[in-house]
């Protein structure tokens, strides 16, 4: 099992409440989610896989029965924040990235 870096991302100010933003760790473009509603935080790549844009970030979250979900705001592709897999019934996925938040600081863990 890989060693989890924790890098620091941003502040918990720079990610609007109930909103993502985009942050460059490693030359990847990460989302990070701050799902004020469920008091949780979550992070995931920010590349749509259904056209290959760069738009996680920007995309509507809210829930499918209790799982916690970003839409793309293009084409609405539904993923689960916690498994990155797609709840719209397509077989893609994205990858997700563990996250902690200290001191309002906003922590990704990269291997």
């Amino acid at each position: 099992m890989e060693k989890i870096n924790w890098t620091l991302a941003c502040k918990t100010d720079d990610v609007p409440e109930n909103g993502g933003a985009c942050v460059l760790i490693n030359e990847e473009q990460i989302a990070i989610y701050n799902f004020t509603r469920r008091g949780e935080w979550y992070a995931t790549q920010n590349l749509c896989p259904h056209k290959q844009q760069m738009a996680l970030s920007r995309g509507m979250i809210g829930s499918s029965d209790d799982t916690p979900k970003v839409a793309c705001p293009f084409h609405k592709k539904t993923f689960s924040l916690e498994s990155g897999s797609c709840l719209s019934g397509e077989e893609y996925s994205i990858k997700t990235y563990p996250i902690k938040i200290d001191n309002d600081l906003v922590y990704i863990g990269v291997e």
